[in-house]
């Protein structure tokens, strides 16, 4: 399911117009990216938690040389599923 598809079942659902829950979508996407990455987490109930993860620094490989390569220290997003929805998807 892309965009589109969310929007058109989400409006089919509740009524609203297209316009609407486009609106509404990108709103939640913009307020989870922001929130995110200020350092902050997101949690929904029954859904999960959205928030972002510190990652050390470490020495990799590249793959067609054999050289080390240093990867410097990062945060990146995270999705931690609920429980509830973690048993629906089982």
């Amino acid at each position: 399911m892309n965009k589109a598809d969310l929007v058109n079942w989400v409006a089919n659902k509740t009524g609203m117009t297209k316009k609407d829950v486009t609106t509404v979508l990108d709103a939640l996407i913009e307020g989870v990216t922001k929130t995110v990455s200020s350092g902050d987490a997101i949690t929904l109930t029954n859904f999960g938690t959205f928030l972002a993860v510190k990652r050390k620094a470490s020495t990799k490989r590249n793959p067609k040389t054999g050289a080390p390569v240093k990867v410097p220290a990062k945060s990146v997003p995270r999705f931690r599923p609920g429980k509830q929805f973690r048993d629906m998807v089982k």
